[in-house]
């Protein structure tokens, strides 16, 4: 309960650790960006598994190059503000559900129509 009347304390009175709206704006919108890049780069290395013949190699350096990357924009956006951090986590999550909404939308086919890529 006292962590919950602090953070609306924050939130009311308008005062940060190390921060204004605007730079928590710009944590979420740098947050938004780092899933963007992230969730992208995962769909584009799945469409590629298919045709690719070192299939363990390209998920392995496409999954280290966005770790990576993501990782190090966080440490950049971290600075001394943990709020900062928790808006960039926040716009990060928000593009991970959009994505996921996204494809599920666009990629779904119904069963009957998949095709099987194994022997009976």
């Amino acid at each position: 309960m006292i962590l919950i009347d602090y953070m609306m304390s924050i939130f009311v009175e308008g005062s940060f650790v190390d921060g204004s709206y605007a730079s928590l704006a710009g944590s979420l919108l740098a947050g938004a960006l780092l899933g963007l890049f992230y969730f992208a780069g995962l769909w584009w290395t799945v469409r590629q598994l298919g045709s690719s013949q070192h299939v363990a190699l390209l998920f392995l350096c496409s999954m280290l190059v966005r770790t990576g990357i993501v990782v190090v924009g966080f440490y950049f956006i971290l600075g001394d503000s943990w709020p900062g951090l928790v808006a960039g986590l926040l716009g990060f999550v928000a593009v991970r559900t959009v994505a996921m909404r996204w494809v599920a939308k666009t990629e779904s086919v119904h069963p009957s129509e998949q095709k099987r890529h194994y022997a009976p």
